[in-house]
């Protein structure tokens, strides 16, 4: 080859560089920036949040006051409280998701046997969490998920009017057919709040007969996840906001909430025991204060009360015991009644402290409020709470 063709081609071929890099320098110096992606979206069902690790939590929940960060607040106020059933029988312990809850309801289902209403929003926001066993609907738990106005309600069935077959009358009380209440609420329906599992099915919820590591009866088995749902919730048209296009914090009334005392300032008061029903050691509780971490650890049938997934006991800011009037059995079914509408004496425990308080709620609808002997409401060291709802007259030891 000539080497004036040699000069050629390196000639041409410097030429083609420049301009290919001119061209790249000129696309990079006036084309649009790239878009910057906002870790605060999932990209798919159970994704969860990406969460800058240093990003301050400084975000009170609107449940319990518990702080997160401004990630997972945004991606809760584009959702709605769920409100699930979980139950308690002791062939279903330990349960899934309870450590994870903001708010916890126990009160007896029947038979002395106790049931969790578990309300679920800012603690669930950033990971996918499994929820079981989910057990049947009880109409005083109807009464305070009305507070969070028009919850995700979740369910396996519920008391409803049970038919003679001879007769074809109604064998259940009509106080306790709380299907019947569902839709009597506006609850019901395929485009309602109301997440029964017999009108859903897989995928949101599903049996697992050997959750526990052995085989458990069928009523012990139903499991589902927060994700799945808020997807089911999603397709209904009931995220924040609901189907008559308001958002369901418009109406929600919140209780106060307070940061804990300096522990200097925290009580002595580090031991709370209750029965439900005398003699039924399986579901006496009991709750142990940590003066050093501000919360109480739940101890129940005389061992830890533990979270099924994660292995850890459930601990809470704020315990509530609060009287009411127990009426029942009220049916051949066993059902009970209590009193949640009306006022009452209740336990306020927190700081290592107990606080004799009064609790009035004046329909199905309004939120319960706590005061104390002053008639100023009480304000809640943010945290899980469980409100633990026994008979009146009953005895609590602290």
């Amino acid at each position: 080859m000539s080497q004036k063709k040699i000069l050629s081609i390196i000639f041409g071929l410097g030429f083609y560089l420049a301009v290919t890099g001119a061209s790249a320098w000129a696309f990079g110096a006036f084309a649009a920036p790239a878009a910057v992606v906002v870790p605060t979206a999932r990209t798919e069902e159970g994704g969860g949040l990406a969460i800058d690790p240093g990003e301050p939590k400084d975000q009170p929940c609107p449940i319990n006051g518990k702080l997160f960060t401004k990630t997972e607040r945004a991606a809760w106020e584009r959702r709605r409280p769920l409100f699930v059933m979980i139950e308690n029988h002791t062939d279903s312990r330990p349960q899934s998701g309870l450590t994870a809850a903001d708010a916890v309801y126990e009160a007896v289902a029947e038979g002395g046997i106790t049931r969790f209403g578990a309300v679920f929003y800012c603690g669930v926001i950033a990971k996918d969490t499994k929820l079981a066993p989910v057990r049947s609907a009880r109409t005083y738990f109807l009464d305070w998920a009305s507070e969070y106005n028009y919850p995700l309600y979740v369910h396996v069935g519920g008391g409803n009017c049970s038919r003679d077959e001879g007769t074809k009358q109604c064998t259940s009380d009509p106080r306790a057919q709380s299907i019947e209440q569902i839709e009597k609420y506006g609850w019901g329906g395929s485009k309602g709040n109301d997440l029964n599992q017999f009108s859903i099915g897989y995928p949101a919820f599903w049996r697992n007969y050997e959750r526990l590591g052995r085989t458990v009866a069928t009523e012990h088995t139903m499991e589902t996840t927060s994700e799945k749902l808020w997807a089911v919730g999603e397709k209904r048209g009931w995220t924040a906001k609901g189907n008559d296009g308001e958002e369901w914090n418009k109406k929600f009334v919140p209780w106060t909430f307070t940061g804990g005392a300096k522990e200097s300032d925290r009580g002595t008061v580090n031991n709370i025991s209750f029965e439900f029903w005398e003699g039924y050691q399986d579901f006496a509780v009991r709750w142990e204060y940590n003066p050093q971490t501000n919360l109480y650890g739940r101890v129940m049938g005389g061992e830890p009360h533990k979270d099924l997934e994660t292995g850890n006991q459930i601990m809470a800011s704020v315990i509530v015991v609060q009287f009411v009037k127990e009426e029942g059995p009220v049916d051949i079914h066993k059902h009970m009644i209590y009193g949640t509408v009306g006022k009452g004496d209740a336990l306020v425990f927190q700081n290592g402290q107990a606080i004799k308080t009064k609790w009035q709620k004046t329909d199905r609808i309004s939120r319960t409020k706590f005061t104390d002997e002053k008639g100023k409401e009480i304000s809640f060291v943010g945290g899980q709470m469980w409100i633990e709802v026994v008979p009146a007259g009953n005895t609590v030891e602290y």
